[in-house]
C-alpha cells in the first residue's frame, strides 16, 4: 500500500495517525525514560557489566547487490544467564525508537531468560537510535526504510550471532516486540521459520491496514473497561467533550484556543485538526500507557471526567473536564502551554538532520504513509 506524497498529506490534513501524534510520541519516550529510571534504582552496578554494546554493518539495500553501501546497526548482549551451550537465543525487537540496555537488563522476556538460562539480545531498528545511515533523514535515503528491509537485518544479525557465539541448531531462537516492533516479531517468524522457533507478538498490528479505526474502538473499550478504572459514564463524558469541544471550535476558535492554552490561536483548519489531534493523544496515551506513571491512569483519567465531587463544583461539563485533562497533561509535562501549529509539526517533519538518537517522528510518518496507513477517521471513543 503506497501513497503519493500528495495523498499522504490529504492524510495528514483529515485524519489521525495512530501513535504518531506528537503528544503520544512524547509520552512513549517518556514511559522509556521511566523504565530506564527505576532499572538503575533497582538493579546492580555487577548487572550492567554483563552487558555489552554491538554493532553490525548492515547493507543498505539487502534486494540491491549491486549497492555496497552499509550502516551501522546497534544491538546489546547480555551473557548473564546464559546456560552454554545449549541455551536459547531471546531477541527483543527494536520498533520506532532507541534500544538501550535496559531492553536486556528488564521486562518478561529478561524474567523468561533467566529462568530458561537463555542469551539475551536487543537489536535497533533501522534508521532510529543510532541506527541510521551516514547519509541521514533525506527523503531518498528513507527509501532503505521499511519493514521488508529490517526483517532481513533481522536474519543477517541471526547469522552473526550464531557465528560470534559458536550457536548451534540446539540453540533455540525466541523473538519478542511490542506494538510495530510486535508486528516485527510476528513477522519475523512467518518469513523465516527456519530461524526463529517462536515469536511473542505483544499488541502487535500485523495486519496493518490505511483505516485502523479499531485502535481508536480498543481505546473507547479500555475507557468503558470497569476492571481498569473505566465506565460507561466515562465513556460518554469523553465523547461529549470531544464533541463540545469541536462545536466551539467552529463557533469561537478563539475561546478554545484559550482554554487549553494554546501556544498560538489556530489559524486554519490545520491547526485545529492539530489542537484535536493533541487533545486526542492525551486520551489514547493515558490508555496506552495506563499505569506506567507518565501522566496518569485510565482510572485516574475518569474520575477527572466523571468526578462529582465538590472539588468540581466549577468543572461540571464533560468540556471544562476535557481542559482539565490538558491542564494537568502541561503540568505534568512541563510544557507551558499546547503547541497547536500544524506549520511547525510538518517543519519539523522535514528536518533531515539527525540531531537526536530519540528523534523517531520523521522517520516512523514516512513508515506509515509509504507502507502500513495505520489512520484512523478521527477518535470516536
Amino acid at each position: 500500500m503506497v501513497f503519493s506524497k500528495a495523498q499522504c498529506l490529504v492524510l495528514l490534513l483529515l485524519w489521525n495517525f495512530t501513535d504518531a501524534g506528537r503528544i503520544v510520541m512524547k509520552m512513549k519516550q517518556r514511559v522509556r525514560d521511566v523504565q530506564l529510571q527505576r532499572a538503575k534504582q533497582h538493579l546492580l552496578t555487577a548487572a550492567l557489566q554483563h552487558v555489552k554494546e554491538g554493532r553490525i554493518h548492515q547493507q543498505l539495500d539487502h534486494f540491491n547487490r549491486q549497492d555496497a553501501k552499509t550502516f551501522p546497526q546497534r544491538f546489546f548482549v547480555n551473557e548473564a544467564f546464559w546456560q552454554r551451550p545449549d541455551g536459547p537465543v531471546f531477541l527483543f525487537i527494536g520498533g520506532e525508537g532507541p534500544v538501550y540496555e535496559i531492553d536486556v537488563l528488564a521486562g518478561h522476556h529478561v524474567d523468561m531468560a533467566a529462568e530458561h538460562g537463555a542469551l539475551l539480545l536487543a537489536v535497533e531498528h533501522r534508521f532510529y537510535g543510532e541506527s541510521i545511515n551516514a547519509d541521514g533523514l533525506k527523503t531518498e535515503n528513507l527509501a532503505h526504510l521499511s519493514s521488508q528491509q529490517a526483517l532481513t537485518d533481522l536474519a543477517v544479525l541471526h547469522q552473526y550471532i550464531v557465528q560470534s557465539f559458536s550457536l548451534s541448531r540446539r540453540n533455540i531462537w525466541i523473538s519478542f516486540g511490542g506494538s510495530y516492533s510486535g508486528a516485527l516479531s510476528a513477522w519475523f517468524r512467518g518469513k523465516f521459520p527456519h530461524l526463529v522457533f517462536g515469536a511473542v507478538a505483544s499488541s502487535a498490528p500485523v495486519k496493518a491496514q490505511l483505516d485502523f479505526s479499531a485502535y481508536s474502538d480498543a481505546v473507547g473499550l479500555s475507557l468503558m473497561n470497569e476492571a481498569v478504572g473505566g465506565s460507561e459514564k466515562c465513556v460518554s463524558a469523553v465523547r461529549e467533550a470531544f464533541g463540545a469541544a469541536e462545536a466551539l471550535m467552529i463557533r469561537n476558535v478563539s475561546q478554545v484556543a484559550k482554554d487549553f492554552r494554546c501556544c498560538q490561536t489556530p489559524k486554519d483548519h490545520q491547526d485545529q485538526v492539530e489542537l484535536m489531534q493533541s487533545l486526542a493523544d492525551i486520551v489514547m496515551g493515558t490508555v496506552q500507557y495506563n499505569e506506567e506513571s507518565v501522566l496518569m491512569s485510565i482510572s485516574d483519567l475518569c474520575g477527572v471526567m466523571t468526578n462529582q465531587s465538590a472539588a468540581y463544583e466549577e468543572e461540571r461539563e464533560p468540556y471544562q473536564r476535557l481542559v482539565k485533562l490538558s491542564q494537568i497533561y502541561r503540568s505534568s509535562s512541563e510544557e507551558p502551554c499546547l503547541d497547536v501549529s500544524h506549520e511547525k509539526t510538518a517543519k519539523d517533519l522535514m528536518d533531515t538532520t539527525v540531531q537526536s538518537e530519540r528523534r523517531a517522528e520523521r522517520q516512523w510518518t514516512y513508515q506509515t504513509c509509504t507502507e502500513f496507513g495505520f489512520c484512523t477517521a478521527r477518535t470516536h471513543t
